[in-house]
């Protein structure tokens, strides 16, 4: 991934998923935007003590840097499950959706900026350029232990006739497993819903883990048919990059979020 500007916007570019022209994507750094400390400044989510308006206004820098309005932006309140938002159709007001409890939107609608945010979880950003739809998707340890990844893209087949060899995805900036450290409960959880612990998760003794998130859904990726090739992952640890992303366990919960985002052309 390549770091990209535009407008104001700072954000980690999935090349191989963007040389076709056909659909604007990214995950975006900190930088740029209006919010004081700890948010500063392009946070992006409003389940924060940020002020509203900030958010707002970080919301709209983003949408005009990338060539889509506020209104056509779509997020959804995440709540660390594996529920998916489906837009198959024109919609003349995407307001009400917002409000809607998932954790992942499909669409093949053209011209809808779709995002997700996070602060230490897996931005996971789909494209199937074949018949034009698009996924964005928030995999927590929850979510991921959900498979929500398996779960996104067995929705494009299902919904777009998508096949999993023709999909393109990127993994983005999350906490990786040099500072994410989990407890027998999220190891069990894990266990019981997704394949690969022991290939993802390093014993630190005294019952914990460090649990490499990026790594286990890139693996879900390829187990639900996608090629390696196609699959772009960042190794950049949020936690560890204070100077470009916000970290909910670095900065103790009191801080922004980036976002991973998509749009059709």
């Amino acid at each position: 991934m390549e770091m990209k500007k535009a407008g104001k916007v700072h954000y980690l570019e999935p090349q191989q998923m963007t040389k076709r022209g056909e659909a604007v994507m990214g995950f975006t750094t900190r930088h740029e935007g209006v919010s004081r400390p700890p948010y500063n400044s392009l946070n992006l989510g409003s389940n924060t003590f940020d002020s509203p308006h900030n958010v707002e206004g970080n919301r709209s820098l983003l949408a005009r840097s990338v060539g889509a309005s506020l209104d056509r932006l779509v997020t959804v309140k995440q709540v660390h499950g594996t529920d998916l938002l489906v837009i198959d159709a024109p919609n003349p007001d995407f307001a009400h959706f917002h409000a809607l409890e998932c954790d992942g939107i499909i669409t093949n609608q053209p011209r809808v900026l779709i995002g997700v945010t996070v602060a230490d979880c897996v931005p996971v950003l789909l494209h199937d350029p074949v018949n034009g739809a698009i996924a964005a998707l928030h995999a927590g340890w929850k979510g991921t232990a959900g498979e929500i990844c398996k779960k996104g893209v067995a929705a494009l087949q299902e919904l777009f006739g998508s096949n999993p060899a023709e999909i393109l995805a990127a993994v983005g900036p999350a906490i990786g497993p040099c500072c994410y450290e989990v407890d027998a409960p999220v190891m069990e959880a894990f266990k019981k819903g997704a394949s690969g612990w022991d290939l993802h998760a390093v014993p630190r003794g005294e019952g914990k883990w460090g649990l490499d998130l990026a790594g286990a859904n890139r693996r879900q990726l390829t187990e639900a048919g996608l090629s390696d090739g196609n699959i772009s992952v960042s190794t950049m640890c949020v936690s560890c990059n204070p100077e470009l992303f916000f970290s909910y366990r670095r900065d103790q919960g009191e801080t922004g979020r980036q976002m991973g985002f998509i749009m059709l052309q």
